[in-house]
């Protein structure tokens, strides 16, 4: 018979539709609290005696602190908790429209829960699992039917986020992804739909994020709070990648990042830390034992980032050429009350010392064997900036360094000077996301729409990898990661044939927008 409120294959399932959720965590309860306060009957099921009881009582209190701030009435309150019910066997779940698993991430305990729910299920109930780390294709391997099975990846805490991953394994009924996506979208989510790929969409694409940070501190280049100071008040990011995999638990992303790289038999554009794995054996795993990146016992100080000295702002500077993405500083610094010459050029900032201002590029100062070069990094927006990252030669001089801390400082800005480091902070981990977010679109793991979606609302970034790249240029980002990859021959850095198509294309469009212009 089919499950009550089910629907047709396409749309979603209806509010009069049971959902069960399998697993009464922190996970499983936020689950069954989307479900429940979008009007559906809930069933909570746990294989530990008395826990689904626990959890139906701890989902009731969720409600009743909704209604003290306002967001629920007591009306809407009683309605909800009449319709949460805790079961003591799976069997009361057989007429469940819809499954959620979020127990255990171990594939064996979830092939053998997902078998004897298909014993209990009807036959076009939908199977969905919440993993954010298994194959949803290898879960499914062993049912009769794996058409009906589907991830539903949330993010903790479910209630609050809106972003839910709809990931279709290799067998799953295309109708069936639908009906799970509409009724995420029913829920009130934004859902975005991928393919079983290791870590989906957000924990595929992220990897960058924490690994570029780690690479640069392992190199030396600059310590955790200035490379976390700079994502945040140059890169726009909310988090740094250290206080987040503090937050996160460092054993946790870890896991994550060791998981994603064997998953894609060690593809080095995955490879994890070994300055993370270091931490995670010493046992400072981040927030939740005191001690990570950073101390979190009581009264402990956290570590400052990098800032520079006040230094004395030129009276003058010269615009070589376009300086793409960094071009907003020309009109900031002629706010500022600094002279600005513009003149023909490759693209830099000429000094009056003599030195010369360049956007991180993935070279390095210390090539430059005739003139003295700063670097700057990329910025989300530099007029809102709070912070400008430098980097320097050996060759450098104090004196042109000092000109170039001025010259920013002039514009409100703290300044950091790291290290020669290629790609400096910011543009190296935007380009290395841009590139994995493009070769995703590529082979089909999702649309450019949802991967960008997904990335601001999963893990709140300023703007899509997709989009960043456009603002930045796509031939510019397959550049300068064509430069790390000269620098760094692993293969990490090689632009994937997706970036590279993408650049080649915006250069191959400019050059006809030029030629048509001549020929006007």
């Amino acid at each position: 018979m089919p499950a009550d409120g089910a629907g047709t294959l396409g749309q979603g399932i209806g509010p009069d539709g049971v959902v069960a959720v399998v697993g009464t965590g922190t996970m499983g309860q936020g689950i069954a609290q989307v479900a429940l306060v979008a009007g559906h009957p809930v069933r909570l099921y746990d294989s530990a005696p008395d826990r689904a009881a626990e959890a139906v009582a701890t989902v009731a209190a969720r409600l009743d602190r909704l209604v003290e701030k306002g967001r629920l009435d007591a009306a809407e309150r009683d309605a909800a908790v009449a319709r949460l019910h805790a079961a003591g066997a799976l069997q009361e779940l057989a007429d469940a429209a819809l499954v959620v698993e979020a127990i255990v991430e171990q594939l064996p305990v979830k092939q053998r829960l997902f078998a004897d729910l298909e014993q209990v299920v009807a036959a076009d109930a939908v199977l969905a699992t919440n993993t954010s780390s298994l194959s949803v294709t290898a879960i499914a391997g062993g049912l009769a039917h794996p058409g009906r099975f589907v991830g539903l990846h949330f993010f903790n805490p479910a209630p609050l986020l809106p972003l839910v991953e709809v990931v279709s394994g290799f067998a799953t009924d295309p109708a069936v992804a639908t009906r799970a996506y509409e009724t995420a979208k029913g829920w009130g989510k934004t859902p975005v739909r991928c393919t079983d790929t290791p870590g989906f969409i957000v924990n595929r694409v992220a990897r960058p994020f924490y690994a570029e940070a780690l690479r640069i501190f392992e190199e030396g280049a600059a310590d955790p709070a200035t490379i976390d100071a700079a994502l945040r008040e140059c890169g726009g990011f909310r988090m740094g990648p250290f206080e987040l995999t503090d937050l996160i638990g460092q054993d946790v992303n870890e896991a994550v990042t060791r998981s994603v790289w064997d998953s894609f038999f060690q593809d080095p554009k995955f490879t994890p830390s070994l300055a993370q794995r270091r931490l995670v054996e010493s046992g400072r795993l981040g927030r939740k034992s005191g001690h990570g990146w950073f101390p979190y016992a009581e009264g402990a100080e956290r570590p400052e980032p990098h800032t520079a000295a006040p230094a004395q702002a030129p009276a003058g500077i010269a615009v070589r050429g376009d300086l793409g993405p960094a071009h907003p500083l020309v009109e900031l610094f002629e706010q500022a009350g600094i002279t600005v010459r513009r003149r023909s050029g490759s693209g830099y900032i000429a000094l009056p010392g003599g030195g010369r201002l360049h956007l991180a590029d993935g070279e390095t100062g210390f090539e430059f064997r005739d003139d003295e070069v700063v670097y700057f990094d990329l910025a989300l927006d530099y007029a809102k900036a709070g912070r400008i990252v430098l980097s320097t030669g050996t060759r450098t001089s104090r004196e042109t360094l000092e000109e170039a801390v001025g010259l920013f400082q002039a514009l409100g800005k703290q300044v950091s000077v790291i290290g020669d480091v290629p790609g400096m902070i910011v543009a190296r981990t935007v380009a290395m996301l841009a590139d994995l977010a493009a070769d995703a679109v590529e082979r089909g793991v999702a649309s450019a729409e949802d991967i960008d979606t997904a990335m601001r609302l999963g893990v709140n970034y300023p703007l899509g990898p997709l989009e960043w790249a456009g603002r930045i240029g796509h031939a510019r980002v397959r550049n300068l990661l064509s430069n790390l990859h000269e620098r760094y021959p692993t293969g990490r850095y090689a632009p994937s044939l997706a970036l590279a198509r993408r650049g080649y294309d915006e250069e191959a469009a400019e050059a006809a927008e030029d030629s048509a212009e001549e020929t006007a």
